[in-house]
């Protein structure tokens, strides 16, 4: 869909709002969009980001609840706010202001994976030092008056189908860069949790004189690297947008070695390369590209370190 706006004659900021639209849409792999991942309290919440690698605006929302096209939220709150990113319910008020309907998130998918979670006892959850024991029981939990630190384990099997969010990367024919993401989010996530998707160097990051880069995976963890950042910083140091993508993930895996994680990385030329942490369940890491240079969009696959 990206692919087709660009040789139609749209925009790099138009190619990433369709493409990511279109995943919304198609409610990709179940963690894009509306009926996945539903919060605590059953609830399907949308955290979705743009970026404009020539001005270097950023529009982004988080928590938006009640509207379905989150990334053109966010393409709104550049083209009509001074503002970079809108949460919760006032992002949900100024997606009505902007013209999208408020619409139901919920389907009978994402109201089966709550009861199920339900059922076996709200595991997995992202809850600790608490009481009751989060790891046996559902709340309402109180904090514990001892706080123990420990490294936290990834608390799922992932397999290469199981992303988490669309990323992408759009380099237009003059070299002018735009990304963007869109997601819902950590599924049983507490209601207000924002992960890396909508924070500009996190979950995506354009510069039209280098390149851009988007990250999927564990956003708790990798948020605090700004990983797509860091691997467009390495682009414009002259760094292999592979070799970069594979220094980011090092980076984040001395601190975090068994964390769920992969990036995309996409320089001015048009070169690209991905890299991927290897845990159990998650080995290789596929995306897809398209390019004058290829016949149609292309699946490619790394293997991860």
């Amino acid at each position: 869909t990206a692919w087709r706006v660009l040789e139609s004659g749209g925009s790099e900021l138009d190619a990433v709002e369709r493409g990511c639209g279109q995943c919304e849409i198609d409610q990709c792999d179940g963690s894009v969009g509306y009926g996945g991942s539903p919060d605590e309290s059953g609830e399907t919440t949308l955290d979705a980001m743009i970026m404009d690698g020539n001005t270097m605006e950023v529009g982004a929302v988080a928590d938006l609840r009640r509207v379905k096209n989150a990334i053109g939220v966010a393409r709104k709150v550049i083209e009509y706010t001074k503002h970079t990113l809108l949460v919760g319910e006032s992002a949900s008020l100024f997606a009505v202001r902007m013209g999208f309907p408020y619409e139901d998130l919920t389907t009978q998918k994402s109201l089966s994976l709550y009861s199920e979670w339900l059922n076996q006892s709200c595991q997995p959850n992202y809850w600790k030092n608490v009481v009751p024991d989060s790891s046996k029981s559902c709340g309402p939990y109180k904090r514990r008056e001892e706080v123990t630190y420990k490294e936290e384990q990834t608390s799922s099997q992932r397999s290469f189908h199981n992303h988490d969010t669309i990323g992408m990367v759009v380099i237009g024919v003059s070299g002018t860069v735009a990304s963007g993401t869109s997601t819902n989010g950590a599924i049983h996530k507490l209601p207000g949790r924002v992960g890396d998707s909508p924070i500009a160097g996190a979950g995506s990051y354009a510069d039209s004189t280098a390149g851009g880069a988007a990250a999927t995976g564990d956003g708790d963890i990798m948020m605090r690297f700004l990983p797509s950042y860091q691997a467009v910083e390495y682009m414009r140091m002259g760094t292999d947008p592979a070799v970069a993508c594979q220094k980011v993930i090092s980076r984040i895996q001395k601190y975090a070695p068994t964390f769920f994680g992969a990036i995309i990385c996409a320089n001015t030329t048009g070169s690209y390369g991905a890299a991927c942490n290897k845990i159990p369940g998650f080995t290789q890491f596929h995306f897809m590209v398209s390019s004058p240079l290829l016949s149609r969009p292309t699946e490619q696959v790394v293997d991860c370190i």
